[in-house]
């Protein structure tokens, strides 16, 4: 197994240290011929609008696109939630577009306003998960097909998936637990469901 991690900015070397940990082949990805071979990719936290604007540099954009629409398990922590998702409420932004949900950019406030939580995520285990949100966003809303694992005391959706598409707010690659990282290799391991015939992931609408 081979799983590659967004390189361009943000929190990539923690990702690479945390799939390591499990034994993991990890990989970094800059340019576009790095994704070869991989059986799946994260997307890190960091800074939404600076590491899209590498990407498009970088060209790596459509490339990322067609593999997630081929199946390619893919993860977005943080920034990565952001970039995966097909609308953001409160910032006018291209993304990759490619999970049936809302988020809202920054949502908890500016860096003063970080914080930790004990969640409740049945999908990793029975034990609460420590998750540190750091200018993290939330999903304000889910469409159909998209599954919630976990929600803050409010209600609020932190942690969602999508057939081979997984999203977080939070940093699971600050802490010594590696429980969403090997969720994520679990599905990277089970092998996609076939391409849809419309060239999307099966319950992922194509972009209007």
């Amino acid at each position: 197994m081979r799983v590659g991690v967004l390189a361009l900015q943000g929190t990539f070397i923690e990702h690479i240290a945390s799939l390591r940990g499990l034994g993991v082949e990890a990989s970094l990805v800059r340019v576009p011929r790095e994704l070869d071979a991989l059986d799946g990719l994260i997307i890190p936290g960091g800074e939404s609008t600076t590491m899209l604007g590498l990407m498009r540099s970088f060209e790596l954009l459509q490339p990322i696109r067609k593999m997630a629409c081929d199946g390619l398990p893919l993860w977005g922590t943080c920034a990565g939630m952001i970039l995966l998702a097909k609308t953001i409420s409160n910032y006018e932004m291209e993304t990759l577009g490619l999970m049936d949900m809302k988020v809202r950019r920054n949502a908890f406030g500016s860096q003063i306003d970080s914080f930790e939580a004990d969640l409740d995520i049945p999908a990793v285990g029975r034990e609460p998960f420590h998750a540190v949100f750091i200018r993290a966003p939330f999903v304000e809303e889910v469409m159909p097909g998209v599954d919630v694992l976990s929600r803050l005391p409010d209600r609020t959706i932190i942690a969602a998936r999508q057939n081979s598409l997984l999203a977080c707010a939070f940093h699971p690659e600050f802490t010594d637990d590696l429980r969403f990282h090997s969720y994520f290799l679990n599905m990277v391991s089970k092998k996609p469901s076939p391409k849809a015939r419309d060239g999307v992931p099966r319950g992922t609408r194509a972009a209007s």
